[in-house]
């Protein structure tokens, strides 16, 4: 039998990301690892464990969120990985994300939405956000828009990621006089779940219409914040999985004495989970604009399109013009499609049945529902509910 090694994983079990992670990690050993992991709740930024001082392992893989840390591991001279990207250390192999990619997935998204006003909402001081914030910024404006951009104060000194966050959750007042400034409507993209959950929470405190003042996406896709979130939350799935993975194969063969000190992998994006908060396309026409508001609030209560027609001022053929000049759609197709989203957000937000989910999104036959499903998506609801779960890592409902 081989020799079983002992891992200490230092990655954080309080965020989506580092779950995803840990998950990635526990699909290899199961696969290949002959590991006996040492892994305690911690947070992003927590310091070095008090047993990791006399600790006697074989390799370690880590979110090196401070200086403290670092040099805790290196003064234990064993086959390290860092998941984190802050300190660029010869010896220490890093896996990651690619915010390049990441932003200009977001910047692409919010382009599809047809919006001339553009803006990004982060946390002044953290590396994954300044660098999203740069390479965001850089990306449009080289298209020939320019971007608004608040991230916050910042008071200097070392602070870990955790405790900016922190700091910056509470500047609300200023927050909320930036996003009531900025022209719109506007496509937004705030860093991670985290601030764009600040960001859609003062928008409601101030009365601004998401998303059709403001669109939001977010970066990480941590379902329990998107989905608490007024509106839900559109967001960029990484592949926390399978950097997890990567970083634990990558171990196991430094672990075996094979040289791979040079890596220094990232990740591209899975792709958008899309949710109301970005279901929008920016419209110059009040009436057509008022329209659309009128059937993302209605379509799923079963509304006919004469009654869209007797919403608006104006007459049903002008309006027939203009969704086809701004959406490139009818007001019926605009309804059918709201409904068609709602019934995607339950088939994987919920483990409610076919017939109740018709129900909720205003279809008077299950049968048409799915008939209807099919022909758009490709594909039947069942088979696009086992889908959505396995791509969040999340198991099916049963039945």
């Amino acid at each position: 039998m081989p020799k079983r090694c002992e891992v200490a994983l230092l990655v954080e079990s309080s965020r989506a990301y580092g779950r995803g992670l840990l998950r990635g990690i526990a699909q290899y050993t199961q696969a290949h690892g002959h590991w006996a992991t040492r892994h305690h709740e911690r947070a992003l930024g927590d310091s070095a464990p008090e047993w990791l001082k006399k600790w006697s392992g074989d390799g370690i893989i880590a979110r090196i969120d401070s200086e403290e840390l670092l040099k805790q591991i290196e003064k234990l001279n064993v086959p390290t990985v860092d998941l984190r990207l802050l300190f660029d250390v010869k010896k220490i192999p890093r896996v990651g994300v690619d915010n390049v990619a990441v932003t200009r997935m977001a910047a692409d998204h919010l382009l599809e939405r047809k919006f001339e006003n553009y803006a990004l909402c982060g946390f002044a001081g953290v590396d994954y956000s300044e660098h999203r914030r740069k390479y965001f910024t850089k990306y449009l404006v080289d298209l020939g828009y320019d971007v608004d951009v608040w991230m916050g104060g910042y008071s200097g000194g070392r602070p870990t990621t955790t405790q900016i966050e922190a700091r910056g959750l509470v500047q609300d007042i200023d927050l909320e006089k930036w996003l009531e400034a900025l022209p719109k409507p506007v496509g937004l993209m705030a860093t991670n779940d985290v601030r764009a959950q600040q960001v859609l929470t003062a928008c409601d405190h101030c009365g601004i219409s998401v998303p059709d003042e403001i669109a939001v996406i977010g970066v990480d896709n941590d379902p329990v914040i998107c989905e608490l979130c007024h509106p839900p939350l559109s967001s960029i799935q990484l592949q926390n999985e399978r950097m997890g993975y990567e970083a634990a194969a990558l171990l196991d063969r430094m672990m075996q004495g094979q040289g791979t000190e040079e890596y220094n992998r990232r990740w591209p994006p899975i792709g958008i989970i899309t949710r109301q908060s970005t279901d929008v396309v920016a419209i110059p026409d009040s009436a057509t604009a008022a329209a659309v508001h009128f059937i993302r609030e209605h379509a799923c209560d079963g509304i006919a399109v004469d009654a869209v027609f007797r919403h608006v001022a104006v007459s049903r053929s002008t309006l027939e013009r203009r969704f086809a000049k701004y959406l490139d759609s009818t007001p019926r197709a605009e309804i059918v499609r709201v409904q068609l989203q709602r019934v995607k957000q339950l088939l994987t937000g919920t483990d409610y049945p076919l017939t109740k989910i018709a129900q909720l999104a205003g279809f008077n036959h299950v049968e048409y529902m799915c008939s209807l499903f099919k022909a758009r998506e490709g594909q039947t609801a069942g088979c696009y509910r086992k889908e959505q779960m396995k791509l969040r890592g999340l198991a099916p409902p049963m039945g």
